[in-house]
């Protein structure tokens, strides 16, 4: 039992309120300090984490974004098209569908995703398999180039629909943080190398 310390039939004192100034210093939390905003920190900032563009500003960046995105896209369609027998008129609807499902994917991105400004292009991590199955129909079965087009277009489409619904299941699941761990330097490694070593032959074909 502690003892108080002030005499008997003396009433404690009352706590005076502290001045007007040190009011928000003693509602601060420890260790805070003063409050500043972003913009009084740092004179070069432009833009805050919640501050906008203007619409002119947005459209000039996104036409950006399209420019850039567009090279590596137009190169990926150029480099897969033609193994799967397509043409010049295949390749044209190809480069269109990437562009339309870069759009959507960038906006469910930026609205109910990471919610970050990114903009998601087509991968050249799925040349290699898309290769694969292109080998696969390969074959003088089918009367015309746009007919195997066709058939492998759907294969590779088939493929991409079970690994995304699969993709889904260990996301929701929370299965992949577990693997994720597992992934060292010493596994990541080789699956590059090897990814680049089969694309190598394509892009340097005259080495």
């Amino acid at each position: 039992m502690g003892e108080m310390n002030h005499q008997p039939g003396v009433p404690p004192p009352v706590g005076v309120p502290p001045p007007m100034g040190m009011q928000p210093m003693m509602n601060a939390p420890v260790g805070a300090g003063a409050m500043h905003q972003p913009y009084e920190q740092f004179n070069q900032l432009n833009y805050c984490v919640h501050s906008n563009p203007s619409w002119v500003q947005v459209a000039g960046l996104a036409f950006l974004h399209y420019l850039v995105m567009l090279g590596s896209t137009v190169m990926l369609v150029s480099i897969i098209v033609p193994a799967m027998g397509g043409g010049p008129g295949e390749k044209a609807r190809v480069i269109q569908a990437f562009l339309f499902v870069s759009g959507i994917n960038t906006l469910l991105q930026t609205l109910v995703g990471t919610r970050l400004p990114t903009v998601m292009n087509a991968s050249f991590a799925f040349v290699v398999p898309v290769l694969s199955i292109a080998r696969q129909f390969n074959t003088n079965d089918f009367e015309s180039n746009h007919e195997r087009f066709v058939h492998t277009m759907r294969a590779t489409q088939g493929a991409l629909i079970v690994a995304s619904i699969l993709n889904m299941i260990l996301g929701y699941s929370r299965a992949w943080g577990a693997f994720a761990k597992k992934f060292s330097p010493v596994i990541m490694t080789p699956v590059v190398c090897v990814v680049g070593l089969g694309l190598f032959q394509i892009g340097f074909p005259q080495v």
